[in-house]
């Protein structure tokens, strides 16, 4: 496999918040995804998930209080878990999940 540039992927896809599997780890997915400043309605997950901002910041409320994940750092969000994406938010966000599909 080549070299991956994960801001040029995540440049590339036509929609915002829309996710592009980009290849698996044992059995989890990892995503790339550009945030744009859109809040994102509250979601759980069957799986925990992690949450490695590239670039940009990740604004989350998690457990009613807000969480900010900054260039370079990662959040665990455990699996069952509601978590909701705060206005904001904008970079490049690689996702790593259990058994993730593309989109």
């Amino acid at each position: 496999m080549d070299v991956v540039d994960l801001q040029d992927k995540a440049a590339e896809l036509p929609d915002a918040w829309s996710s592009l599997l980009l290849g698996r780890v044992g059995g989890a997915g990892v995503k790339v995804l550009r945030m744009d400043g859109r809040p994102m309605v509250p979601e759980s997950h069957d799986t925990a998930e992690a949450l490695l901002v590239m670039d940009g910041v990740l604004r989350l409320t998690v457990h009613g209080g807000e969480v900010e994940v900054r260039a370079g750092e990662m959040y665990l969000v455990e699996a069952g878990v509601e978590h909701a994406v705060r206005p904001g938010s904008r970079g490049t966000l690689v996702i790593v999940e259990h058994g993730s599909a593309a989109g």
